[in-house]
């Protein structure tokens, strides 16, 4: 038997795809290939938040006197390191500066679902979540600009 028989028999042979495996095809083919240029709204917000974030955690290492919280300086500095260098990836549009910042997102999330845990009154509650939501949105609408980012073609820029 030739390979092309093989190859046609083999593919005979395959199961017919599943319904998840249905739906996911279906909105892949919804999904439209980002212009030249265009950033997703999600992508554009996630790069003010990280960039907002940054600046927050600068003023306050240079109104500290070194230490917050027992956190050393060094810290803070590779946290705004890492704040910035999402916000930039993110505002040129990279996949690897959106999955970064997705990263960021669920461990915000996971660290803020621990507090609930040890949350001691209705303040902490609504710090917590003040935090899971908005960042619970953001991880959510970024999620589709990430499969978006990843379409290996590009439409012309309309206009």
């Amino acid at each position: 038997m030739g390979s092309r028989a093989r190859k046609r028999a083999a593919e005979a042979e395959k199961p017919p795809p599943s319904r998840s495996q249905r739906r996911d095809a279906a909105a892949r083919e919804r999904l439209e290939a980002l212009a030249d240029g265009e950033r997703p709204r999600a992508v554009t917000v996630g790069a003010l938040v990280a960039g907002a974030l940054a600046l927050g955690e600068t003023v306050a290492l240079l109104t500290s006197s070194g230490l917050r919280g027992g956190r050393p300086a060094a810290l803070s500095v590779v946290t705004i390191v890492v704040l910035l260098a999402a916000a930039a990836g993110m505002w040129r549009v990279r996949y690897w500066a959106v999955l970064g910042m997705q990263v960021l997102l669920a461990l915000a999330l996971v660290s803020s679902a621990l507090a609930l845990v040890t949350a001691s009154n209705v303040a902490a509650l609504v710090l917590v979540f003040g935090i899971i939501v908005p960042a619970g949105a953001l991880f959510w609408f970024l999620v589709k600009a990430m499969a978006r980012i990843q379409m290996p073609e590009r439409r012309p820029r309309r206009g």
